[in-house]
């Protein structure tokens, strides 16, 4: 891993995680995996959800992951890391507290969303990507639920055929109540 990528998140280091933006892209692009790792670690930590610092440092490292990989079009090699990152925010709680605001799973879910979604013409990704989107449309978040209609709409354009055997979940979501889905279905 890049030192300053291991510094930031071996160390949580709020004050240095900035700096993650003065390397250039292909400088990094190494080892993105890595940290996506590394990520997923700590936002597993028990105390994570109420770290502010761990928060923070891992929504910087997200960003700053996610431009990596899209100005190095590498979505391909780190998709996976991505993904499993993506999915284990299914673990935890997502729906917005009463105040509105996102939890912190919620907010590493919908950065991720966008990366990896963005990548509809890419079978492959869809692929790995589509079986963990679905499973997000019933965790009562309306937020990330209609960004996910969106981004599903677009898959379905490009490959219709890896939406049709989640349509039971589709249909479940828009019964629920979650009508921004609904658009897949017609």
């Amino acid at each position: 891993m890049h030192c300053l990528f291991g510094l930031v998140l071996g160390q949580k280091d709020l004050s240095r995680a900035g700096d993650l933006f003065s390397l250039d892209d292909s400088e990094i692009e190494g080892c993105l995996s890595e940290a996506l790792e590394q990520i997923k670690v700590i936002s597993s930590s028990p105390d994570y959800q109420t770290n502010d610092n761990d928060q923070a440092v891992v929504e910087i490292c997200i960003t700053r992951i996610t431009t990596a990989i899209r100005e190095t079009e590498s979505i391909e090699k780190h998709g996976k890391a991505l993904i499993a990152l993506w999915e284990s925010c299914l673990e935890y709680n997502l729906k917005p507290s009463g105040k509105d605001e996102d939890t912190p799973h919620a907010k590493i879910a919908s950065d991720i969303m966008s990366c990896i979604l963005q990548n509809y013409n890419r079978p492959p990704i869809m692929a790995l990507a589509v079986p963990v989107a679905v499973k997000f449309l019933q965790r009562g978040n309306k937020e990330l639920c209609r960004n996910m209609s969106s981004y599903l709409s677009l898959a379905a354009i490009s490959k219709v055929d890896l939406l049709a055997e989640h349509t039971g979940t589709i249909v479940k979501s828009v019964l629920q109540g979650s009508l921004s889905i609904e658009r897949l279905c017609c």
